[in-house]
């Protein structure tokens, strides 16, 4: 092994310098032979780490022929064979990080926790995120022997501020936006609250006129959510393409610029703290604010719940009822019960039964 340090002497005084970076440093000594164990002593400093290393990769490779050349861009692109549709693009998207460029083509056993701070330190909250989960299952392969920071160290991610549009923040937007498309787009985020990838791509099959049921596959998660409608959504649904896409344009746009062009029009009307997800934090607001039934809620923003747990045993979904009607009853009656509908049988698109459970009193 190439020694790391070498020895001379600069006038009366020895000098060492590392043969790999070229820096040069005094030892502070006129006599040799003081010099020469200074010099030894780091030599050793540094080879004994790097014969460690060297034995635990020559263990490592008898159980991982793999281990020492494998890097952490072989690692996402693991994941990323494992993930389909939406979530797959995600981590397409997130392997392009530029504050991860400079880790990708180390060795995952070469690592060290530095390498994933400074990368964490100039990225992203994604970036955070993203290289948590690549370093645990990295870890939960086997491809590492130890985490490389420990879980209680890692830096907590922290999401900027957003919260709900208010109905009048709405009505603004609604009223200045000249575009029809995208004006009923955002009027159907305002009352259903979906995701606006799931909206985007909502098509004419979708809608149950009869039973009054927007039903569709959530692009993040797969599952199906099926939501009843008013008058209020109909009046808009009515205005939408009578045969396929419901939003043709808004379709072919990428998430990123859809949240763009909402942006433009918050900025236009000094709007600040929101964007297309916050019609989403504005629907469980309201919902929560009118006593709409937490199970329906969950189940209409996608999330899961004991509703869609039992509701799955029978091999069935929950539909929504509309939030409307809560939110009315609570301006004229407060103490009034609601009941919906005993269960209404429905079905996904392709025929395979579904029913709406109903009847129960608020």
């Amino acid at each position: 092994m190439k020694p790391k340090f070498r020895l001379f002497r600069r006038g009366t005084t020895f000098w060492c310098e590392d043969t790999e970076s070229g820096r040069q440093q005094s030892l502070g000594t006129k006599k040799r032979a003081d010099a020469v164990r200074l010099l030894h002593g780091r030599n050793e400093a540094h080879a004994v780490p790097f014969v460690n290393l060297q034995m635990a990769r020559a263990y490592m490779m008898a159980a991982d022929p793999k281990a020492p050349t494998r890097t952490w861009q072989d690692v996402i692109e693991e994941i990323i064979k494992l993930k389909h549709g939406e979530t797959q693009r995600r981590w397409r998207i997130a392997a392009q990080d530029k504050a991860m460029a400079e880790i990708m083509t180390k060795p995952v056993i070469e690592t060290r926790a530095e390498h994933l701070l400074r990368s964490m330190e100039i990225g992203k909250v994604s970036t955070n995120v993203y290289l948590r989960r690549i370093h645990n299952f990295a870890l939960d392969m086997s491809w590492l022997p130890a985490p490389i920071i420990p879980k209680r160290q890692w830096p907590a991610v922290r999401h900027r501020d957003r919260r709900a549009i208010t109905f009048e923040e709405h009505q603004k937007i609604i009223a200045r936006e000249l575009n029809p498309e995208r004006k009923a787009f955002y009027e159907l985020a305002w009352h259903i609250g979906a995701s606006q990838s799931d909206i985007a791509f909502l098509r004419t099959e979708d809608i149950d006129w009869g039973q009054r049921v927007i039903s569709y596959q959530r692009k993040k998660t797969g599952e199906y959510a099926l939501i009843r409608f008013d008058a209020e959504v109909e009046h808009i649904l009515r205005g939408l393409p009578k045969d396929g896409p419901l939003f043709p344009y808004l379709r072919t746009v990428r998430p990123g610029d859809r949240a763009t062009e909402f942006m433009q029009r918050t900025r236009a009307l000094n709007i600040q703290g929101v964007s297309l997800h916050s019609y989403r934090y504005a629907w469980a607001e309201r919902a929560r604010r009118c006593g709409y039934p937490e199970r329906f809620a969950q189940e209409a923003l996608g999330h899961n719940s004991k509703a869609v747990h039992r509701a799955y045993a029978r091999k069935a979904q929950v539909v929504v009822p509309p939030l409307s009607v809560y939110e009315s009853q609570q301006a004229v009656d407060p103490g009034r019960e609601i009941r919906f509908p005993s269960v209404v049988p429905l079905s996904k698109p392709g025929g395979e039964p579904l029913a709406a459970i109903g009847g129960a009193a608020v």
